[in-house]
């Protein structure tokens, strides 16, 4: 574990967390103190591009209002508990929010190009029968202040503001802990922070969110945002995925895409695509059968695929598939004329590969304890 230099920080009563104001809430917060709203622009560029949290330390507002403002307000971003970095060069944090939950943010660089995957909940209500996070049961949302807080956090533990490279986080993923579409209004605030050239200014094509298939708030979401968009499908049928997804009992395929074609035919740039991920897991959904039905389903949908071999995670039913399985499932696909990517696993060393993020959540559902009583009663599953 590496020690990072921890922000420790808690709640005021009664003041407002100017971190996760958009652009029009910080300038109505402005004028409900009788400010002029190009102070919000002021303050914006002193918390986003400087990292400053201080009110004292903004030096072109002056000092009476300085006072004011610490009166009613503060700049607060979550607690970082623990920090651990991978061989590959992977970044994790374990992150306190305000209650005591903890999630976990992680920074995987590329090249140039370096993803933060956010989390938007403390646990997940979905239980997806593959994933860490959805064992733990869901504790409570995150506010806004706390979803762009991993952002603040991330950039300030390189140093960047100081040395001027915000740029260390390139994009953002909503692919953490959590549900994004089940935290609506404090996701989109986030998301439109991260797009906003006063805070982060980051490509609407760069910042992606990724639901199980939350189908209403997905129709919703297209008159209030244009960040990308990622479906995590898993199967391609209504009665496999019924098993690893169980929100498609309510919101079956046909529905999900509908929905999402529908979300990016609302966008001003007609080039978008769905991204869909689809988790291989051995023996289950990961032979060629599967993929010739997957190429059927999305048929004329504008997407490319985004294959991502199972992680291991203690308890687990289920095993990750061999290099072979993988290979063949992408070649049907790509026969098919599909775009194909495979995910390469980064970070698991530290629990940080994709499905593998679970924080040290209080689970108040005792969704756990009954998912190791089940696995412990049943053969793991082995690969075909």
């Amino acid at each position: 574990m590496n020690s990072p230099t921890t922000i420790a920080t808690s709640a005021t009563p009664d003041k407002v967390n100017l971190l996760g104001l958009t652009r029009a809430q910080m300038e109505q917060f402005f004028l409900d103190i009788g400010e002029k709203t190009f102070r919000a622009q002021q303050v914006l560029k002193w918390i986003h591009h400087a990292g400053v949290i201080d009110i004292a330390e903004m030096s072109n507002l002056g000092k009476a209002l300085r006072e004011k403002l610490a009166q009613v307000a503060e700049v607060r971003p979550p607690e970082i508990v623990s920090q651990h970095d991978s061989a590959d060069g992977t970044r994790k944090w374990a992150i306190r929010v305000d209650g005591g939950g903890l999630v976990e943010a992680v920074l995987i660089p590329d090249r140039e190009r370096a993803t933060l995957c956010v989390s938007s909940q403390v646990g997940c209500s979905l239980d997806c029968s593959f994933c860490s996070t959805g064992k733990q049961g869901f504790m409570q949302d995150l506010s806004a202040a706390e979803i762009i807080g991993q952002v603040w956090l991330a950039i300030k533990s390189f140093d960047a503001f100081q040395s001027g490279k915000g740029r260390v986080v390139t994009n953002v993923v909503m692919m953490g802990m959590g549900e994004p579409l089940l935290n609506f209004d404090n996701v989109v605030s986030a998301m439109n922070l991260m797009m906003e050239d006063l805070a982060y200014g980051i490509s609407k094509r760069r910042v992606t969110l990724s639901t199980s298939g939350v189908v209403p708030a997905l129709d919703k979401l297209a008159e209030v945002s244009e960040a990308s968009l990622a479906i995590s499908l898993h199967a391609p049928n209504d009665a496999l995925r019924n098993e690893l997804v169980p929100i498609n009992r309510k919101y079956p395929i046909a529905r999900l895409l509908e929905s999402s074609r529908n979300y990016i035919d609302a966008q001003s740039d007609n080039k978008r695509v769905v991204t869909v991920e689809y988790t291989l897991m051995a023996g289950v959904n990961d032979q060629p059968e599967h993929a010739r039905e997957l190429a059927v389903l999305l048929q004329d949908f504008p997407c490319k695929i985004n294959l991502i071999p199972f992680n291991p995670f203690p308890q687990s039913q289920y095993r990750r598939p061999s290099g072979n399985a993988v290979s063949r499932f992408w070649q049907v696909l790509v026969d098919a004329g599909y775009i194909v990517t495979v995910r390469t696993t980064r970070g698991d060393d530290i629990d940080a590969a994709c499905g593998q993020l679970v924080g040290q959540v209080v689970d108040r559902t005792r969704r756990s304890e009954r998912y190791r009583n089940a696995a412990g009663q049943n053969q793991v599953i082995e690969a075909g």
